[in-house]
């Protein structure tokens, strides 16, 4: 199943603002087709960016958790690249050292 793309920010904000301004999250989200759960994590969100809300991230958090765990599995796997080479390297010139008790 393909995964429909994301409502622009534009729109979003704008529905936040007209349940701010007084109309029901059901009523939003039936005129404007949109699930009710995304409208109800639109205001979250916008509160946690704000800080009306401190109980999760932020959107800046999230990419930068998202920018973190990228970097670490590209660090681990430049690790296995790495620890291979080394283990060939040490074939090649028949100097493979001794196994420490740490590994």
């Amino acid at each position: 199943m393909a995964k429909r793309p994301a409502y622009p920010p534009e729109f979003r904000r704008r529905l936040v603002e007209l349940v701010r301004s007084g109309r029901s999250v059901n009523e939003v989200a039936r005129e404007f087709q949109v699930a009710r759960q995304s409208v109800v994590n639109w205001i979250k969100q916008e509160d946690l960016d704000t800080g009306r809300r401190t109980d999760g991230l932020t959107t800046d958090e999230h990419k930068e958790l998202t920018r973190l765990r990228k970097r670490v599995r590209e660090l681990e796997e430049e690790k296995v690249i790495l620890k291979k080479a080394a283990a060939w390297f040490a074939r090649e010139t028949r100097t493979i050292p001794e196994r420490s008790s740490d590994s």
